[in-house]
């Protein structure tokens, strides 16, 4: 068998990633629907190829049948998720990939006892944010397993893919959400505001439905999540102001158009403009009796983790270093499976918990 396939390679974060494992030498294979893209890509990265859409079912399964692992990388994942997963399952490939959406995380985890059976690993979420924040999410765990609420944090998203756009665009019409007691509640967007201090003094930050009111549920067992994004200090008024709008701007013919101006106006971030990029994230957790424990974590940029640490991912799951099943990337790989990463380091901010 061969060892990886990347699928959606030519996109802007899956060229990341494909340059990322040429690099550390996994000789990744290469595949996608579009095949002059990536016949060029290919060429130029000295890849092997395939060229395929993930419309028929038995045409993935005999396009993945032949390798280890496939680290998916071709959004939107609400629809290439499954028919990937499928063709896994029935070919008993291991499925990774960069999904951060709670819906697709959700379905991926229902899927558990399946891969499990089969005896196949379904990791989904290996990119940014989630691996950081699932990591944080476990380390303050095991600083206090008693834990009963979880608040997840983030500052410095300032930059973005036409990929990451298209998702936002998918969102728009969705509510925020939230854990509450182990399930997940839909909450209106910005549906509670805090000032939370990231090492830089506090900063306004809204409720958001990130991946990891999903993820981390799985990693610590925690039952109250809530994720958290900065913002301008006029934008909580104006979100809440404008939720009326939401149903407009998710519409069929507002979607099509945003996702247009996407593709056309949004290239993506610069080498240079990647490297000056940071990003702070900082959690905390509580327990019912008032013990809390808080951390923070400092990233480089978003595009260039998720590549480090999706290569990453995978080569640990080539390795046969997972058990099979539904994971998260700390279940999967401990805690500590982002300060691996060059450029993030964590710190504790808050009182480390007492026995």
């Amino acid at each position: 068998m061969a060892d990886l396939l990347v699928y959606g390679s030519y996109g802007y974060t899956g060229s990341l990633v494909a340059q990322q494992a040429v690099e550390e030498g996994l000789d990744p294979v290469l595949a996608g629907r579009d095949a002059e893209q990536v016949e060029r890509q290919a060429t130029e990265l000295g890849c092997d190829h395939r060229t395929f859409s993930l419309r028929h079912p038995t045409v993935v399964e005999d396009q993945v049948a032949g390798f280890d692992v496939v680290l998916n990388c071709a959004g939107p994942f609400a629809e290439t998720a499954d028919p990937m997963i499928e063709g896994c399952l029935t070919a008993g490939t291991d499925y990774l990939d960069l999904a951060g959406s709670i819906d697709v995380l959700e379905s991926i985890a229902e899927r558990d006892r399946t891969a499990e059976k089969t005896g196949i690993v379904l990791l989904p979420a290996v990119g940014f944010d989630v691996v950081p924040m699932d990591c944080l999410a476990g380390f303050l765990h095991e600083e206090l397993p008693s834990a009963t609420n979880l608040t997840l944090a983030l500052d410095g998203l300032g930059t973005f893919s036409p990929g990451t756009v298209k998702s936002i665009v998918r969102e728009l019409d969705r509510p925020g959400a939230v854990r509450v007691g182990g399930a997940i509640r839909p909450m209106p967007p910005a549906w509670r505001t805090r000032r939370i201090d990231f090492g830089q003094g506090p900063k306004p930050a809204v409720t958001v439905p990130w991946g990891d009111v999903s993820t981390a549920y799985y990693t610590t067992g925690i039952p109250n999540i809530q994720t958290y994004a900065t913002v301008p200090p006029y934008a909580a008024t104006a979100i809440r102001r404008g939720r009326r709008l939401f149903p407009l701007l998710g519409s069929g013919p507002v979607k099509r158009v945003l996702t247009a101006a996407a593709d056309r106006f949004v290239s993506g971030p610069t080498a240079a403009e990647r490297a000056g990029s940071v990003t702070r994230i900082r959690g905390e957790v509580e327990d019912d009796e008032g013990h809390s424990v808080a951390a923070r974590m400092n990233t480089p940029d978003t595009y260039d983790v998720t590549a480090r640490v999706a290569v990453a991912a995978a080569r640990r799951v080539l390795v046969d270093d997972v058990s099979p099943g539904f994971q998260t990337p700390a279940s999967a790989f401990g805690p500590e499976f982002a300060l691996e990463i060059e450029g993030i380091d964590r710190e504790v901010v808050g009182p480390r918990a007492t026995a």
